[in-house]
């Protein structure tokens, strides 16, 4: 797992895209967000790259039809043909493509690997001349080549033909021959890898009419699936093609060198995936290029005897291990080189790093390794005896590699590779002048920002969505790994508990993850500790997965990072309920000479026959989205997210505020405060809401809607954290266009029918206002409206106190006017008495009875 990722981003979208996808394709909502935010907006183009369906043919490489020409002249006139591969996974799987292929079709051919230590990377004078002695006639490369045009003029002279097949960034001046590359050919899509090119060939010399075979479509997919992932080019576009069907084929491959391979791996064929083949196989066959020969790997994948394969994949287990230990020496080595570099250097936005006697075969994956740590591109050199070095570079997203090292090429003898990884030559004594060179023109590329680690969440989830049938359909995204990466799941406002380590040496660790009322069992990698404790609030970035294990099938939560809430319980205030004393007498007033014959007040009345629907109804065309199993802080974390403005309604949003702001406010998905403003507040602080209807959060109640009835009509989503009391509100929260989202479930019910009843307002309610009244005497003013309002951060409203002041005037236990204020009241009366006698009290208790039962019976078709 990497280390302290510092930030997350979610990319803002259009909504209405998400809702057309979903609709379309019968996704759920996350699945629908991940795809959006990717940029598959439209249901076509997400139907098109779930299918993974992308190919072209052979032919759409420019110059092919003069490539397989040459090709079959040398084998009529049985010329040796000379496969010259490269010796990571992409470059040896693609001469046993290449050799497969010539074999089938008759040809004599052989392959040249050249030695990481001994040769270096791609093609020599040196090897062209071993050739020469050979009796190679006809050169092809595979996986390299693009950048030999010296070599390739220098095997022309020695009367060889040569073609060059390859993927790697060219130079400005291409070798003189025939060459396939997708770019330098004009080929539809140019991330293919090298294995894969050479596919293209094999698949146009089996098609020739010269070649009289009959060879499945699908062959040689199983070598493109593997090479295409070691070699992590972008997984979009023809590659998820070229890797979904080749995982087909290797989960039944006929290949005894590979299954010779998974079983040293201990990988199950009939459930192999992406990830099985960049941690388990490609290592191997990785190994021995670094190490020693990386002819094993070719000879594994040729295999055709099952002892014989079996032992080079035990070779290649043993080469593994030792390159594992390899690997841990000289990332220790490079981390102590970095210390002891100046200041300056050392804290550079690139870094390079170098030592005596390191393994030449890992110092790329240990550039990976210091990159995952220092998130900024780093280069590793291994310096020999003989004042040379050799190295590999590693670059982080925003920096091409490849460019860097061309803008420092004075100081290097030989480099070349990608935007994102790069291999290199140099003489010992440049080397300090080119580390200046790389750090200063890092730190004129890079910004600040760049190198703060920031994670990409693809979509929002609370604890009940973290199930089976979630997991199972972002398998339809797959496969995983560069350019489409295994979706990261934010879980928003979650605890943690029950951290246990786990695996070889307690490297690993098992946990429960709590959302809401949820439980979720979860998994971290490489993380013994997660550095939080059980009542610590968090936002936690996830995957989640399919998880098989003796014989069950299960969701399996597994943690990316986490990113503490500093939530302070001392610094927690309740909302203020401001509301000019001018204000809340108006309206005390006027709910207190209410026509109680008149249907409707705060609480409005319904009737079974006018509940509304949350299709928009009278209100408007609002789209409702029924949402199951979402819960309200990780749809409003989600929408927020998207850019939208958002209008969340509760039923008290002053008791529901923590949801907005704070260290556990939603609004920190949108980088900007919410407002809030509940039914205690004044009418221009509810109206005021409007101003994040372009963007961001408000929160506010059903009451307050009351006062501002049209304010939901500004916003693109309204979401209901609790339930309506009548059609009303209904009407209220449809208001306009967009979507509404009724999130409220049984479970709020208790919260919503307590709030309701307050508002009634209850016999508690009159009883609290008669006793506060009682305890101060004759009251006026400011005294008088904190005595009706009552105690503590929830007061009554100018409505409710109104209700109940009402009530107890036509019961006879209070006496006076409060003449907006400046009146004065007192308690004339202390002797018990029915409120069922007060006519007031008893329309306030059959609105509350409708509103109740309109509440937990709500009519959303």
């Amino acid at each position: 797992m990497p280390n302290s990722a510092k930030a997350f981003a979610a990319e803002p979208y259009d909504y209405a895209d998400v809702h057309a996808v979903a609709d379309a394709l019968g996704l759920s909502r996350p699945v629908a967000v991940t795809l959006v935010r990717r940029g598959y907006r439209t249901p076509e183009e997400a139907r098109a790259f779930l299918a993974a369906a992308e190919t072209h043919p052979p032919e759409a490489f420019q110059g092919m039809d003069e490539v397989v020409a040459l090709v079959w002249a040398a084998i009529e006139a049985e010329e040796r043909i000379t496969v010259h591969g490269d010796f990571d996974v992409d470059g040896v799987s693609a001469t046993a493509v290449m050799i497969g292929a010539l074999r089938e079709l008759g040809a004599d051919c052989d392959w040249l690997i050249p030695d990481r230590i001994a040769d270096g990377y791609g093609l020599s004078k040196e090897n062209v001349e071993k050739l020469v002695g050979r009796g190679t006639g006809l050169l092809i490369t595979v996986d390299c080549g693009i950048t030999a045009g010296e070599q390739v003029a220098y095997a022309q002279e020695l009367g060889m033909e040569v073609i060059v097949t390859d993927h790697h960034q060219r130079d400005e001046e291409l070798p003189p021959c025939l060459i396939l590359h997708p770019e330098v050919s004009g080929y539809p899509f140019e991330s293919l890898c090298g294995t894969a090119v050479a596919w293209k060939l094999a698949c146009a010399l089996r098609a020739d009419e010269a070649a009289g075979v009959s060879t499945p479509e699908e062959k040689d997919l199983d070598l493109v699936a593997l090479a295409t992932v070691a070699d992590v080019v972008p997984l979009v576009g023809e590659n998820r093609s070229l890797v979904k069907r080749g995982l087909a084929e290797l989960r039944r491959t006929k290949r005894v060198g590979l299954r010779a391979l998974m079983e040293a791996s201990k990988c199950e064929p009939s459930r192999l995936d992406e990830g099985d083949l960049a941690f388990r196989l490609a290592p191997r066959i990785n190994a021995a290029g670094r190490l020693y020969r990386a002819d094993a790997g070719v000879e594994l994948l040729l295999a055709e005897d099952e002892n014989r394969a079996k032992q080079i994949a035990e070779e290649l287990g043993r080469a593994n291990s030792e390159r594992r230990a390899t690997e841990r020496e000289v990332d220790a080595a490079a981390e102590s080189a970095r210390r002891e570099l100046p200041d300056e250097l050392k804290e550079a936005n690139g870094l390079v790093l170098a030592g005596e006697g390191w393994h030449p075969g890992v110092v790329g994956i240990v550039a990976s390794r210091l990159v995952e740590r220092h998130h900024r591109p780093v280069v590793v050199i291994s310096l020999d005896d003989e004042g040379g070095g050799r190295g590999s570079g590693r670059s982080i997203p925003g920096f091409d590699l490849h460019a860097a090292l061309e803008a420092c090429s004075e100081h290097l003898e030989t480099f070349g590779g990608h935007k994102a990884a790069a291999g290199l030559a140099l003489k010992a004594e440049n080397l300090d002048a080119f580390r200046a060179a790389f750090a200063k023109h890092a730190g004129e590329v890079l910004l600040p920002e760049d190198l703060k680690r920031t994670e990409r969440i693809d979509a929002m989830v609370g604890g009940l969505g973290l199930g089976l049938d979630l997991a199972e359909e972002l398998g339809q995204l797959a496969p995983f790994g560069m350019g489409n990466p295994g979706v990261r799941l934010m879980v928003p406002s979650a605890r943690v508990t029950d951290v246990r380590t786990m695996g070889e040496e307690g490297k690993h660790s098992r946990f429960s993850l709590h959302s809401g009322s949820h439980r979720a069992l979860g998994v971290a990698f490489g993380r013994s500790s997660l550095g939080v404790d059980d009542d610590d609030m968090l936002d936690a970035a996830v995957r989640l997965e399919v998880n098989h294990w003796n014989g069950a099938i299960e969701p399996r939560v597994v943690l990316r990072e986490v990113y503490p809430l500093d939530v302070d319980p001392d610094a927690l205030s309740p909302h203020p309920c401001e509301c000019e004393e001018a204000e809340w007498w108006a309206r005390f007033e006027s709910e207190l000479a209410r026509d109680l014959t008149a249907q409707g007040n705060g609480v409005e009345r319904s009737s079974a026959k006018d509940r509304g629907s949350l299709h928009g109804g009278a209100g408007g065309s609002r789209r409702a989205v029924q949402s199951t199993g979402s819960s309200p802080t990780a749809t409003i974390a989600e929408l927020v997210s998207s850019g939208a403005g958002v209008l969340a309604v509760a039923a008290d949003a002053s008791r529901r505020a923590a949801l907005a702001n704070g260290a556990t406010g939603l609004a920190r998905f949108n980088g900007g405060a919410a407002l809030v403003a509940c039914h205690r507040c004044g009418a221009q602080a509810v109206a005021s809401l409007a101003t994040r209807a372009s963007s961001g959060l408000a929160l506010t109640d059903y009451a307050a809607l009351a006062m501002s009835p049209y304010l939901a009509s500004h916003f693109e989503h309204v979401v209901l954290v609790d339930a309506p009391r009548s059609a009303a509100d209904v009407e209220r929260v449809t208001q306009g266009g967009g979507f509404v989202h009724p999130l409220f479930s049984a479970a709020e019910h208790s919260f919503s029918l307590g709030v309701l009843a307050r508002q009634a307002p209850s016999r508690e309610t009159i009883v609290e206002v008669f006793k506060a009244l009682r305890a101060g005497g004759e009251l006026g003013g400011s005294e008088l409206r904190a005595a009706l309002s009552g105690p503590g951060p929830h007061p009554l409203d100018p409505e409710t106190a109104g209700r109940a002041f009402r009530v107890l005037l036509e019961l006879g236990l209070v006496a006076g006017s409060t003449s907006a204020g400046d009146g004065l009241v007192g308690v004339v009366s202390s002797e018990g008495t029915d409120l069922e006698r007060s006519a007031a009290f008893r329309v306030y208790s059959e609105e509350h009875s409708e509103a109740q039962q309109f509440l937990q019976s709500p009519k959303f078709p």
